[in-house]
């Protein structure tokens, strides 16, 4: 994995990291305004559950040695999932961390997808998609790892993934 994406890694786990910590903390009040009405549980409890995602997901993304791919999806995932609650904040005008006026939430909001983005690049899972697709495989396809038709199942000649399951064949 190239330097870039090893620092990108590691900032973005040092930041949920960090947001974890202030979901608990300091900002635990200010938090509790990007969690939607429709949410079945209390915003306490909402934003308590998301900060200590946050240190697990960032803790994974530090220590991951050579491809934090799960952590990267899980990250990803874990972006996405909490989007509604910014498109909430906007909608219901609620103002927190300095996003005081309407302008200034929804210019937020494209910053969300940027970091699913983020994950997925700083862990490789990006790049492994791009690859498997140009090498013409589904991403759903099971079977994404292909060796010599001569080579039986882990016997043989190497194994060439275009596009390998959580990096491995």
């Amino acid at each position: 994995m190239s330097t870039a994406r090893t620092v990108g890694r590691i900032v973005l786990g040092a930041t949920l990291v960090f947001a974890g910590i202030s979901h608990l903390t300091f900002a635990r009040k200010a938090f509790t305004a990007q969690v939607p009405p429709w949410v079945p549980a209390s915003d306490d409890t909402v934003v308590l559950a998301s900060g200590v995602v946050e240190i697990g997901l960032g803790s994974a993304l530090i220590a991951a040695r050579r491809r934090g791919e799960l952590a990267g999806i899980a990250a990803a995932v874990f972006f996405a999932a909490i989007f509604p609650g910014n498109i909430s904040q906007w909608r219901r005008k609620i103002s927190a961390f300095g996003l005081d006026t309407d302008r200034k939430r929804l210019l937020r909001l494209p910053f969300q997808p940027l970091l699913v983005l983020w994950a997925l690049w700083s862990t490789g899972i990006a790049g492994a998609y791009r690859a498997g697709l140009r090498a013409g495989l589904s991403p759903l396809s099971r079977d994404r790892c292909h060796r010599p038709p001569s080579a039986g199942r882990g016997v043989g000649g190497p194994c060439r993934c275009a596009m390998p399951p959580l990096g491995r064949c």
